[in-house]
This record gives C-alpha cells, structure tokens and sequence, in this order.
C-alpha cells in the first residue's frame, strides 16, 4: 500500500492529517529522502503503531507530527488546524492545547522536581489549578510518594512515569510516544504500556506510538511500518 493514503475514518472524525508530507536533509552534495509524500489519517482515540527499522525516519516522523521540526514539502493539520500554516510560537501553543510529547530520553528539566516538571506545561498553559491537576496524575502513574524528587534521584522508570504524567496532565486530544519502552527493563516497559492505554482508556487521548517493542505493537489498533520513506500497513 505504498504511496497510498492509510485511512479508515470520515474526515470530520480525523485528529491527525499528513499530505504528500516529505523530508529530505541535505548530504554532501545532494540530499537523503527521509520521508517520500506520505499521507496518514487518524482518527480521535485511535491507538497506532509505527514500526520500521533504525534510521527509517520513524522519529523524524513523529516530529514533523508533533511541529517540532519542518518538512520539505507537504501538509500536516491536527483537530482540523494547518500546523504548517503556523510561525514557532503559534505551534508551540497548539503543542500546550492539543498535543502531548513522551521523549525515548524522558527529557525531564533536572533542576526541577517530579511535580514541577508535570506542573510546568499545565502552567505554561494557563491554569489555574496546576499543581491539583499535577498531584492527580501523579498519584494515577503510582508516583505520589516521589514528588519532590528530583530526576536524577529517580530510576528510569519513573522517570518516564513523570514525562508519561507530564505529556497526560494537560489532557491532550493527542499523544506522540518515541520509544517509550525504549530505555526501559522488560517488566518497567510491560507497567508503561498498561499505564499508555489505561491513561488512553479514560481520556480518550489518541496515541501514535514509534517503537519497536512488539508487545506495545500489538496492542494498537493499527500497525504501520515506515520503510523507504513511505508507510505500509503492516
């Protein structure tokens, strides 16, 4: 299905769209394709999988998504908005109202504690109940006995329990996970992926997720590998 547009739901359903979306970067004197005109549809409270081998372009996918990075051609529109249409602080609010981010690194800010760090984007975003909002979701990922530990006193998987905690506070109609299991022991990453679609489950959040964990694959509604720059259903 290469090359295809990779739908299954109305437009008026759909919380991600991607068009003819490209990456190329430049090397030596030409340039690397990483992403060839893909399109992609997903509906609100889908749960998909994008699988592919290293370098496939599976993260730069995800960033493109997420606005934090620019293509070289192509549409992206999430919850119906042209992300692209956007200057840097204009996607940078759309990411605070709509959009959550789980790095494969947790990207945690170290001089700020565990509920600092959930609090910061509910802050940033205006609200004026951030540190309630903060101490629910930290208690719901099991962490309410760790809030004034800093990250580097914190094991890996907690810490990717405060950036799960952090991306779900805000209640985002989306969320983009890179590896989530990445960094993580076999039974840590098995606690995670309940705590995605638990958290999935009674939010409605939409998860994209890059892995390459297939237990977390598996439990997707939709599986879709990236290879030579385009998406397949797998």
């Amino acid at each position: 299905m290469s090359n295809q547009r990779i739908s299954m739901n109305s437009p008026s359903s759909l919380i991600v769209q991607a068009s003819r979306l490209s990456k190329q970067v430049p090397v030596g004197s030409g340039y690397l394709t990483i992403l060839h005109q893909l399109d992609l549809e997903i509906a609100g409270g889908e749960s998909v999988a994008i699988l592919g081998a290293s370098g496939s372009g599976k993260s730069t996918l995800l960033g493109l998504l997420a606005g934090l990075d620019l293509p070289s051609g192509g549409a992206v529109h999430i919850a119906g908005e042209d992300l692209f249409a956007l200057d840097e602080d204009g996607r940078a609010a759309l990411r605070g109202r709509l959009i959550g981010f789980v790095f494969q690194s947790f990207q945690l800010l170290p001089a700020l504690t565990a509920l600092e760090n959930v609090m910061l984007p509910l802050e940033l975003a205006g609200s004026g109940s951030a540190k309630q909002q903060a101490l629910a979701v930290l208690e719901r990922v099991g962490l309410s006995d760790r809030l004034h530990t800093y990250p580097k006193h914190l094991s890996g998987g907690e810490q990717q329990r405060v950036a799960i905690a952090r991306a779900f506070a805000p209640q985002p109609k989306l969320l983009l996970a890179d590896e989530p299991t990445g960094n993580l022991d076999s039974a840590t990453g098995a606690r995670i992926i309940d705590l995605l679609f638990g958290l999935n489950r009674e939010q409605g959040t939409t998860l994209v997720l890059v892995t390459h964990d297939a237990e977390l694959a598996q439990r997707c509604g939709r599986r879709l590998r990236l290879a030579d720059g385009r998406l397949e259903v797998e």
